[in-house]
């Protein structure tokens, strides 16, 4: 009786990361995909029904069956999905950038006080200067009023950075830079609401309603100030991916690397000061995005190399975002809900998915 002896081909080096890089390229391609749909429903539904082949013809320049929807679609629903791809993908691209700068699981805009800094900002330029006048807190400000509220915005934001990263110079436990970021969320919180006491009732009513979170007022002139800004931070971002790779693994390892860490840091706080503090300008401060979404980005693709992870969380955060406006706008009804309850509702149980299934989320930024 012959003997047949089965020998099984063991994938070489080559060809696991072959591989691996072709699993990525199919996920960034479904993400794509997905962003795409997402940004379509986002344009189709909402509290008017407009039929899809109607949405087609506004968007292809056609004239639709009825006037109001060309209106509602090119003045309400376009720059709303606009405003929340470019969000979404903002705050997840700045939670992600914190996290490896602080190495730290639990950094995010909101968490460290950076988003409360940013809100500052705001606040000093709308009540401060008694800017506005209608009914949403930015109304009336003018192109170069906006501008002013996106640098006001960025410069908080970034000041709350490095005071952030000062203390972190001296402390090296996280729970305690956690709390300290918290205690400079409470103090920029308290300067705002010296500056409410003294503001008159309708501005106030219209802070507190902004800090609710929204995409849906922002208006085409707004978005020739905010797609810019946050375009070009984004861009820095991503040409940093390889200074965040070498970062992950401690500043020590970055230097013998041939990295200029002081150079690198500075570049990675302007981007995501300007990529926080612009979107928390224009639409309120936006919760959980900024930390839920990097985790969800290791998770799927099982990596933390930032030249994976960067576009990976840019098209999950656009995607997170266009979907909690979606559900907070609750189709077929007149109804609106706090954006920033819904991104809770749905970012609080994917954090604890994510923290139960990967154990120790710590490992990612041992050195």
């Amino acid at each position: 009786m012959a003997q047949t002896t089965l020998y099984q081909v063991q994938p070489t080096p080559a060809t696991k990361v072959a591989t691996r890089a072709s699993r990525w390229r199919l996920g960034l391609l479904g993400l794509s995909v997905l962003l795409v749909v997402m940004f379509l429903l986002s344009i189709g539904v909402g509290s008017v029904y407009i039929p899809p082949g109607e949405v087609l013809k506004i968007l292809l320049g056609a004239e639709p069956e009825r006037a109001a929807w060309a209106n509602i679609v090119l003045k309400f629903r376009l720059p709303k999905a606009i405003t929340a791809s470019l969000a979404g993908a903002s705050l997840a691209i700045a939670g992600l950038q914190m996290q490896t700068l602080f190495r730290n699981p639990l950094a995010g805009p909101f968490i460290l006080g950076i988003s409360s800094g940013a809100s500052l900002g705001v606040a000093l330029v709308v009540l401060g200067a008694g800017a506005g006048g209608g009914v949403t807190l930015l109304a009336g400000l003018g192109l170069l009023g906006e501008f002013s509220l996106a640098v006001a915005a960025s410069l908080g934001a970034a000041l709350v950075l490095l005071l952030v990263m000062l203390v972190a110079r001296r402390v090296n436990s996280t729970m305690t830079l956690l709390l300290l970021g918290l205690m400079f969320g409470y103090a920029t919180s308290a300067l705002v609401s010296v500056l409410l006491y003294f503001s008159i009732a309708e501005r106030i009513q219209a802070y507190i309603t902004w800090t609710f979170g929204t995409f849906g007022d922002v208006t085409w002139d707004q978005l020739r100030v905010m797609a810019p800004s946050l375009l070009l931070a984004m861009a820095v971002a991503h040409a940093g991916a390889k200074p965040l790779n070498a970062l992950l693994l401690g500043e020590t390892y970055a230097r013998s690397m041939g990295l200029t860490v002081g150079r690198a840091r500075l570049f990675i706080i302007g981007s995501a000061s300007i990529l926080a503090g612009v979107v928390t300008a224009f639409c309120g401060p936006i919760t959980f995005l900024g930390v839920a979404v990097p985790h969800l980005g290791r998770s799927l693709f099982n990596t933390s190399d930032h030249r994976i992870l960067l576009p990976a969380t840019t098209l999950l955060g656009a995607v997170l975002a266009l979907g909690a406006d979606l559900i907070a706008h609750l189709p077929g009804s007149q109804i609106s809900l706090p954006l920033n309850a819904i991104t809770a509702l749905i970012g609080a149980p994917v954090v604890v998915w994510v923290i139960l299934r990967r154990g120790n989320l710590g490992k990612t930024f041992a050195a």
